[in-house]
């Protein structure tokens, strides 16, 4: 071979082939991961045979045979564990999406309230976090839970502000009795979250070539609740509530959360917003101090250089330790089922007692758990590389 003429290229199916052999490793591992797999699962139905224990997923079409406390549509045990399992899917959705809200909400609060100059406001914040963050979640939720059923009067004593009320049962609130009204003043709502988009996209345009700062979240606030309250009024206004009532021994219509929702939801709350609250603080720290530096310069206020300088080159630093902590949040929810309250896994744990079918139950609660976090993770990602610096 002559000086001149190039090295031979080796074939994409050569063994000298680095690509080729990367492939076959990673078929091998797969290989090998699914004979495992298939194993314990053939080995583990071969064992519940031989013991005469029934298996598969035929259960879930039967009757569940049994109540549950709390839900947000109507269940009877008549019906099968299919909805009984949709129930408690349910009731760990709405405790893990209102507790990331409150939690995210709270969380952040106190990390900006960390860079505060008045230091009873500091002191405070470090307090709270060094308090909630060194308890462990399962004691807290005991707490709450405790102090919900027992600290609290009884339902012909209970704490009354207007149509509210809070006892042991609970709190109880009016609802609006549904009509028309109701469901235009959904579209309504829908209306104005699409319409905000267009508008926070002008207002941004502005910002950037004019310098001149325009709401951002009073007036796409203000725009859900117009076309809200013109949804409503479109469909004939409707006013009438459904109040609750003191009846003989309990709060009787209206609205209800049990106090096992509630101590799962401010449980779960407090303790992850101590963790977010440092997670700001160290994204508000990893900021160069010359931004906060300019922005005075520039004659920001201090509430104008958190919002509009230092929290959004903060996100990137944010938002990867804040998707973890949601994770958290919804898989310490499954702590639920030590104060009663009928999430997912209590719903398993009673489908076993009655059934049998441990396996299938588990194995139900880890695909929703396992479904829930990626869902969280996928959409924490996407949201990640919008917020993230471009290079131009």
């Amino acid at each position: 071979m002559t000086p001149d003429t190039p090295p031979k290229q080796s074939s994409h199916w050569s063994w000298r082939s680095q690509a080729f052999r990367g492939l076959i490793y990673q078929l091998v591992t797969v290989a090998a991961i699914v004979a495992v797999v298939w194993f314990l699962a053939h080995n583990t139905m071969e064992n519940m045979r031989v013991r005469g224990i029934q298996s598969g997923f035929d259960f879930m079409l039967q009757a569940a045979g049994f109540d549950i406390g709390e839900s947000l549509y109507p269940f009877d045990s008549e019906e099968s564990y299919l909805r009984a399992f949709l129930v408690g899917l349910s009731n760990t959705l709405r405790v893990a999406i209102v507790g990331v809200i409150l939690a995210t909400l709270l969380g952040t609060v106190l990390g900006v309230g960390r860079f505060s100059r008045n230091a009873l406001v500091r002191g405070l914040c470090l307090a709270y976090v060094e308090m909630f963050r060194n308890i462990p979640v399962l004691l807290q939720l005991l707490l709450w839970y405790v102090v919900l059923t027992e600290v609290l009067p009884s339902a012909d004593e209970a704490w009354t502000a207007g149509s509210f009320f809070l006892s042991k049962g609970g709190l109880n609130y009016p609802i609006p009795v549904w009509a028309v009204g109701q469901l235009w003043a959904a579209f309504g709502i829908l209306l104005g979250l699409i319409l905000v988009w267009p508008y926070r996209r002008w207002a941004q345009h502005q910002f950037e070539q004019t310098g001149r700062l325009r709401s951002m979240f009073w007036v796409p606030a203000l725009m859900v609740l117009g076309c809200s309250l013109l949804g409503w009024a479109l469909g004939g206004a409707p006013t009438e509530l459904n109040r609750p009532i003191k009846g003989e021994f309990a709060i009787e219509h209206g609205g209800a959360l049990t106090p096992e929702f509630l101590a799962v939801l401010l449980g779960l709350t407090l303790y992850t917003a101590a963790f977010i609250a440092e997670v700001v603080r160290a994204g508000v720290q990893s900021v160069p101090r010359g931004q906060a530096e300019a922005a005075s310069a520039l004659g920001l206020s201090r509430q104008q250089e958190m919002r509009l300088v230092m929290l959004p080159q903060a996100l990137r630093v944010i938002i990867p330790p804040l998707t973890n902590q949601y994770l958290n949040l919804t898989k310490n929810s499954s702590l639920a089922v030590a104060i009663g309250y009928p999430d997912v896994v209590s719903i398993a744990n009673t489908a076993i007692n009655q059934t049998g079918r441990a396996v299938e139950c588990i194995s139900i609660v880890m695909l929703v758990y396992l479904t829930t976090s990626l869902g969280t993770s996928m959409l924490m990602n996407w949201y990640n590389s919008r917020a993230a610096i471009k290079e131009r």
